[in-house]
Formats: structure tokens, sequence, C-alpha cells
């Protein structure tokens, strides 16, 4: 393909494209993100191509191995164009029927469609799945559409019609003013206006200034950056580029994880070939516009998802924060004026840019705007990514969204923000989803992580997991954070472990407001969010765990016991094949005993225990049942009575 020249050669070349494209000829798109490649997408794309060159339709049929549409919990997800037939959990075995059936003979295979668990309605569309209906989906959208490694498929839909748009039809400024009016505020973390950081770096005397793509996504169950960078790269590109441009930038960077080496894989093939195509490089489009763009891996550290922290890696140095005594958009990446977005404010650039500020201002709470994507995982039963309009409340998103708490379960708490977040509970489900409604719930929207609990689920070692994670993360640059996050730690571990004393609870507050008031960075500011929330929630939790030595979600391993209840037990030895420390005794017919001594109260017995019967129950707090006596544990026939 030759290079781009202008505008106009790029909209041409657009229509040539599509002109190749039959809207009628049959379009299989497998999702090859990630997650569905964990579960055979592989397998599944060269089962087709396969099957498709044996019955010689190669011709006439399109594949193609797409981004992450959302229905994690379902995949390997295939939907077939241009009826959108869904078809979820597909398996390389599945496919000559998929192509006999559907392609051949236009017959949908129900047993692959969504069936609805209350309803029993089968969903043949995937605007169809109830997943997906609540949804608003304007950035996640063309993942299931586009081919991730090819510019053509993102060519086809529209991509880079806003560059093409803001180089040939608006001022620099005009691309700022309309970042400005659409208010979007960043998708990663406090949610700062992006108009005002990038006015701050255009006003700033030095000349040379940077955009920077922070890809550096960390928190435990958030992969909605990730998502995005595999399945529609160009649209992150875009949008970096017209950030330079507006802050009359000629140089970017993409600073991603390591850990991710798909989407490294492919945000490294969208530059090449933007680059090919003259969007990329000297004088894009003819516009006289020069702007490059590097990428660097990161380390994994997660403290370098704060803005200081990131800059500094990214110049060759060991990942720390520094003070702000001059935000980074004026004196950031090697004392320039440097803008960090993360992924998903970036992928937002080009729809305001193409639909106009109104378009975007028209979906949203009045301080926030548009349309947000979560990771919605923990215990609830449809796991995925979900893009939800700003203002939609936390019960929608749970319930009408994610389907409920799995197993009959009820919903105790969801925390949102990352590790750094707090936990929001059931009272408060009715909480529409926006920045400034978090925050004063004692939480964070963060870069979009959800993990919803269930009544099994103790809020005392929540906090302390997170704090864990936190003390493992920090840079231990200041005191407040390395030290006072390590002795909360502690704290919260005695406490779960049957230790804790009373004055525990007011000695967390104490260094919890430390670090909030002194830490050096972000990270140690808002890391005893996870203990401050749960205790202003379930202090009683904090209580009975100190005061009563019992933990009330019986889930804290070292408070509690298993016993089994000699009237349930069946003698089925079932528990006692299973318990790895050989602490169960019994035989056939005879009620079995726990030996707690030897007993590691792993909870195999519990798990294992047929739920007929639920005959091991978990104890805390109170004390274990004195075994039945050898004489007594032959277990009886029960005889029914013959009806007369």
């Amino acid at each position: 393909m030759a290079r781009l020249n202008t505008p106009e050669e790029l909209n041409t070349f657009r229509q040539e494209i599509l002109s190749r494209k039959d809207p009628n000829t049959p379009c299989i798109s497998i999702c090859a993100g990630a997650g569905c490649v964990a579960s055979g997408a592989d397998e599944v794309i060269e089962a087709f191509n396969r099957e498709l060159d044996a019955q010689g339709l190669s011709a006439t049929v399109d594949t193609k191995g797409t981004g992450c549409p959302g229905f994690c919990e379902q995949g390997p997800v295939v939907v077939i164009y241009p009826e959108e037939i869904c078809y979820l959990q597909v398996q390389a075995k599945d496919v000559p029927e998929i192509i006999e059936q559907t392609i051949q003979q236009n017959q949908v295979i129900e047993r692959l469609c969504y069936t609805d668990p209350v309803t029993g309605d089968v969903a043949v569309k995937e605007s169809d799945i109830a997943f997906y209906k609540a949804q608003e989906r304007t950035v996640l959208c063309n993942n299931i559409k586009v081919d991730s490694k090819s510019i053509d498929d993102y060519i086809a839909i529209g991509g880079y019609s806003a560059l093409a748009k803001a180089l040939g039809e608006m001022t620099d400024l005009d691309v700022l003013e309309e970042v400005k009016k659409a208010n979007l505020r960043g998708r990663g973390g406090a949610g700062f206006p992006a108009g005002r950081k990038w006015e701050g770096s255009r006003n700033a005397p030095e000349p040379i200034k940077y955009v920077i793509v922070n890809a550096d996504e960390g928190d435990p169950g958030a992969f909605m950056d990730r998502a995005l960078l595999e399945g529609n790269p160009h649209s992150i590109l875009e949008g970096l580029i017209l950030g330079g441009y507006a802050i009359k930038s000629n140089e970017g960077y993409f600073y991603v994880r390591q850990e991710y080496p798909l989407a490294v894989e492919n945000i490294h093939l969208a530059i090449k070939q933007a680059e090919q195509y003259g969007l990329l490089g000297d004088n894009i489009l003819g516009s006289g516009f020069n702007f490059k763009v590097i990428v660097h891996q990161g380390a994994g550290a997660f403290v370098c998802g704060e803005s200081t922290a990131l800059m500094t890696s990214l110049e060759g140095k060991a990942g720390e924060p520094r003070p702000k005594y001059v935000r980074s958009n004026v004196k950031g990446l090697w004392e320039r004026p440097s803008v960090l977005n993360n992924v998903e404010t970036w992928a937002n650039v080009p729809l305001i840019v193409n639909n106009g500020a109104d378009w975007f201002t028209s979906v949203g709470t009045e301080s926030s705007k548009g349309t947000k994507i979560f990771s919605l995982v923990g215990k609830i039963k449809n796991t995925g990514l979900v893009e939800v309009p700003m203002g939609m409340s936390l019960k929608e998103i749970i319930y009408d969204i994610g389907g409920g708490i799995p197993g009959g379960k009820a919903f105790k708490a969801v925390q949102t923000g990352g590790p750094s977040g707090g936990c929001i509970p059931e009272h408060l489900l009715d909480l529409p989803v926006g920045f400034d409604e978090l925050t004063k719930a004692g939480s964070m929207m963060g870069s979009g992580g959800m993990i919803v609990m269930d009544e099994d689920t103790c809020m005392v070692d929540v906090a302390r997991y997170f704090i864990e994670f936190l003390t493992d993360e920090s840079c231990g640059k200041c005191v407040p954070c390395r030290e006072g996050l390590r002795q909360m730690h502690r704290i919260l571990t005695n406490i779960t472990e049957g230790r804790g004393r009373e004055g525990d609870i007011e000695l967390l507050e104490e260094l919890s407001e430390t670090a909030v008031e002194a830490s050096l960075c972000a990270l140690g500011k808002s890391a005893p969010n996870p203990f401050l929330s749960t205790l202003e929630y379930f202090r009683d939790e904090y209580e009975a765990h100190i005061s009563e030595g019992r933990c009330p979600a019986l889930a804290c391993k070292e408070m509690i016991s298993f016993y089994i209840d000699p009237v349930r037990c069946t003698g089925c030895g079932t528990c006692r094949k299973q318990c790895p420390a050989d602490a169960i005794d019994g035989d056939k017919k005879l009620i079995h005993i726990i030996d707690q001594e030897r007993c590691t109260n792993c909870g195999t017995c519990f798990e294992v225990c047929p739920t007929k019967f639920a005959a091991v129950t978990k104890l805390s707090g109170v004390p274990v049942p004195d075994p039945v006596p050898e004489e007594q544990r032959a277990i009886k026939k029960k005889t029914k009575k013959k009806s007369e």
C-alpha cells in the first residue's frame, strides 16, 4: 500500500476497502483475546481455517481473530456476521457443525447459543443476550468487529477519520477545546479532566512536550486496558496522535506491562502499519505535523502506575515516585511538559473529535460524562468486561448485567477502584457509578476494577489481602507508606488469625491517617482505603474477631474448626479419602470424626461432602463438640414403614 498523503486519499482508500467487502459475505469473528486464547481460541481459529479450506469455502467466507467482546465467562466467543449469530464456549470440535449448519444451511445451533438461566429463553444474537442489553458500548463495541492485527479493518469502520478531520479541518486549539468541552475525565485513577491537563502542557513554555499512554494496568482482577490494547490498538494510537497534535507534541510513548505480550505485539504492529500508511511519522497526511511513538515495557511494578514513578521508569531509572512540586503536565518526563492518560481515556478521544463534545456529554451524570469500562469479577455469575453509561447504579451492573450472586448466596459488598479502592455494602447498591459518587462512599473509580463479594467473604481478611498487596508493591521511598503499611498488615494478620487485641482498631486508624497525610504519592495516600471502608461499613466484623475470637463469615482459617455432624453423616467416606492431612477417622457405616489436632483447616472435607448430606460444618468462636464415643459410631439403617 502506498503512503496516504492527504485526508482525501485516506477517505478514498476507505471506500476502496469497503468496495471489496460484500456486506452479505459471511464473516466469522473469533475472540482472540488473552482470556479466550486460554480457553482454546487459537485451536478454534485453526479449526475454522482448516475446515473452510477442506470444503473450498475460504474464498467466500471470511474469518478473523478479534479482540475481547467482554463476555469472558462464556469464551471462546464466536460471532457470525451479517446475522450477528453469537456462539459461546465454542471448541474446535464444534467447528464442522457450525460450517455445515450455520454457514452452509443458515441454521442456528441452539446448544451453542446463550440460554437465559431464569427464563430459559435462547438468545441467538449478541445484542439479545442479557449481559449486553443493559450496556452502552462505544469504546468496546469494535473489539469483536476488527481483526486486531489489521489496520485496514480499523480504517474500514472509520478508523483515523478523526485524525483526518483534525488535521484537515481543525486547528490544534480546536481539538483541545473539544476535549475540554466534553469534560473527559481520566479513566485511570482520580478522574482529573483531560482537557485541563492537556491545556497545562500546551501552555507550558518548554517547546518539547510528550504524550504518554499509561498501560501499566496492575490492579488484581482488572483487564480493561489489556483488552483494548489487544483488540483495537489503533483506537488508542489514534487518540495519542490527536493528543500530540492538540498540545503541540511530536513524540509519544506507550508504557506497557511486559506481562501483556499480546498487547505489546499488537501495539508494535499497529505503529508499524500506521507508519507505512503515512498516519504516523513525518508530515502526517500532508499536514506538516510530525509525530513518532516509542513503546516501553514496564517491569511489572504496581507503583509505576503512578504518574511520576512511570516517568522516572521511562527515563531508565528505578520506578519511584517523586514530589509533585510542579505538576507533571508542566514538568514531567525529563523535566518537560508531559500528558499522561490511561488507555481508555485515549481511546475516547477519536470518538469525541469525530462525534463532537455534545454527543459525548449526552451520556452520564452532571460531573461524570460518557461511558466507563469495568472488569466485573468475583462472586458474580457473569464475569467479564462491561461498558456502561456513567450514572448507572451498582445494583444494575451487578444484577442486570452480572446476573447476580451464584449459588443462592447473599450479596455482601463490591470493591471498586483497585487495591486502593473501597468496599461498598449492600445498602448502597443504588449508588450511581460516577467519580464523585464513589469517592463520597469511601471508594474510588480507579481504572475500573469491580470485585463482587458474597456472604462467605470476611471483610477483615479482604482489608488484610489488599494491604498485603500494597505493602509488597510499595517502592519503600517514604516511611509512612513503607513502614505504615507493613505495620497495618501485621495488625490485620493478627486479627484474622485470632490474635487481635483491644486498641488494634484505633492503632490502625492512626496509621491510616499518617499514611494519607504524609505519603509521597497516591499509592500511599490511598492505600488505607480498604481498611477504612471496611471498618466504616463492617465494624462489627472487626469487633467480633477481636472481642469474641470469632469470624462471622467463617472464612479466617485460623479462627474456624471443621466438625462432622453425627446426625447427618452417612459414613460414605468421601471426606476421609480426600483429606490431605489424614485427619479424619472412620470407616463404612461408621460416623466419621475429625482429629482437631491433626486438622490443618484446609476445608477439603467441607468442599467434598455431598450436598445432599452436608454433614461437615464450620464452627467459629464456639467449642468443637466432643467426638461421638466409639460404641455409638455405628450408623443404623433407616427403615421405611410400608403403607397399608
